[in-house]
């Protein structure tokens, strides 16, 4: 198994570096934010997955340990191969893949292109309780900014039953102490913001 590469960077592609180890040309299938960071004649790391075929021997690498370890999750969920675990990746981070596992939420996934409906919903219910949000993690890439966040926040606090205000004054109490990660995540924000209202503080809607 070859878990990492280091070397220089010789070619870049939309999804692939070319990286010389030693005088050899290793291809490594990378996520496009990786290409686009990556520049020719630098010094790269990636965290690679090994993938043997009959006909082929493919590499896939990661700027990180995390999403080396997602990568693998996901080659482990029916209907997932190596190009669609690596599209998921492509279009979230793992902190958006966790947040949407833990909500029980295939909605991110089914917006993956080659991942359909049914695949969607097995990779949430084949990851459940099997990943975690990296510490300090952000959930930015082709995501939800932090004001869209606090707007789902507040709808849902509302349609539990609480008024728009007390939502709102609850969540802004609670985004301020928040690390990035949890505001940048509607169901770590709506936990955190579930905590500090008690049954005392609750209103009919329009109160």
């Amino acid at each position: 198994m070859i878990s990492s590469v280091r070397g220089t960077a010789v070619h870049v592609d939309v999804d692939t570096v070319v990286v010389d180890v030693g005088g050899v040309g290793l291809a490594v299938a990378v996520t496009p934010q990786v290409a686009r960071s990556t520049h020719l004649g630098e010094t790269v790391m990636l965290h690679t997955n090994l993938i043997v075929r009959e006909d082929a021997l493919s590499l896939y690498g990661f700027e990180s340990r995390d999403e080396l370890q997602v990568f693998t999750q996901l080659l482990g969920v029916t209907g997932v191969g190596p190009k669609s675990a690596l599209g998921v990746l492509s279009a979230l981070t793992v902190a958006q893949i966790a947040d949407a596992v833990t909500a029980d939420d295939d909605a991110p996934f089914r917006r993956v292109s080659g991942i359909g409906p049914k695949t969607a919903k097995l990779i949430v219910v084949q990851l459940a309780g099997r990943i975690e949000a990296p510490r300090g993690g952000s959930a930015t890439r082709g995501g939800v900014s932090e004001p869209a966040v606090s707007a789902q926040v507040v709808q849902a606090l509302v349609g539990l039953g609480w008024s728009e205000r007390i939502a709102s004054e609850a969540l802004e109490s609670v985004t301020a102490d928040a690390g990035e990660a949890d505001r940048a995540s509607v169901p770590a924000l709506l936990r955190l913001t579930l905590s500090t209202l008690g049954p005392a503080r609750r209103e009919p809607v329009g109160g």
